[in-house]
């Protein structure tokens, strides 16, 4: 209850803030929070060591993922303020989104397929601004006014929440009406995951991107909009992964498995290539 306050307390302040103190008064409270909170830095470290495949990840290593999460706050906070046309321009560089019209033309709606990694809420902000029709699927807060504060963040520029309660009814039709459904891939949050092979251990792998694709024909792209050095960003769509037909036959567990495991490997890498801007907090491995 009390973080709807913060949250609107935080909104307040780099709405007016120029957006480097911004971003240093977030880094700030990020390593106080890596300081406090020993539960997230050791749940860190650990996910670290096998991402890094060493038993030693330095500390700065560590402390760097909260300042990561201190500066994805940051930007959520500030993009319907920020995000325009002109920024696009000079501070996104996209590759691929030709892949997005190929699967557009084809009718069947797309599955973008992305993970908690670099700023995917500014990527779909950015995604509809370029006039796309994206749905993106999302936990539900408790707190109704904290999950009406981040929808209205995320349906500024014209994408439609669809909360995970909801979300096998509504995105089939969303697929059926040719949209895109941007859903996050790397973590299991309703309970309804696989257990798989993931960055060499087992976890518990969110179902739903496949389960669709292969129910609608809908092909899946995956896409991270990631941070550079200097603060700016780059999304890249990889080639559509398309399902293989099932004649309308009931989708079975391994059916599904089988088609994770096409696209489970590129979010390994990226979360390999960018181990710090992989924003998870718990430790991902299941005993």
């Amino acid at each position: 209850m009390g973080n709807y306050y913060l949250y609107k307390i935080a909104e307040f302040f780099t709405r007016y803030l120029p957006l480097s103190l911004s971003y240093s008064i977030a880094v700030l409270l990020a390593d106080c929070q890596y300081l406090l909170s020993k539960t997230d830095r050791e749940a860190v470290r650990a996910n670290l060591e096998i991402i890094l495949n060493t038993d030693k990840v330095p500390a700065g290593t560590v402390r760097n993922v909260f300042r990561d999460f201190g500066k994805y706050l940051a930007d959520f906070f500030t993009m319907t303020n920020r995000i325009d046309k002109k920024f696009i321009k000079e501070s996104v560089q996209i590759s691929g989104i030709e892949y997005l019209n190929e699967v557009l033309r084809k009718g069947k709606g797309g599955i973008i397929l992305s993970a908690h990694l670099g700023n995917w809420e500014m990527g779909g902000s950015v995604l509809s601004l370029l006039g796309y029709p994206l749905s993106v699927v999302a936990l539900s807060h408790k707190d109704g006014r904290v999950n009406t504060f981040f929808n209205s963040k995320r349906e500024f520029f014209g994408t439609i929440v669809i909360q995970t309660n909801v979300a096998l009814r509504r995105c089939l039709t969303h697929l059926k009406r040719n949209r895109l459904v941007a859903i996050l891939g790397d973590r299991d949050f309703g309970h309804h995951g696989l257990t798989m092979d993931f960055l060499g251990r087992k976890a518990i792998i969110p179902s739903g991107a496949a389960f669709f694709a292969l129910k609608t024909g809908a092909p899946i792209i995956p896409a991270f909009f990631l941070r550079t050095p200097k603060d700016n960003f780059y999304i890249n769509f990889e080639e559509p992964i398309y399902p293989p037909s099932l004649n309308g036959k009931t989708i079975s567990d391994q059916e599904i498995k089988d088609f994770i495991k096409k696209y489970l490997p590129l979010i390994e890498k990226r979360i390999r290539q960018n181990p710090s801007q992989w924003l998870v907090f718990r430790r991902f491995e299941v005993t």
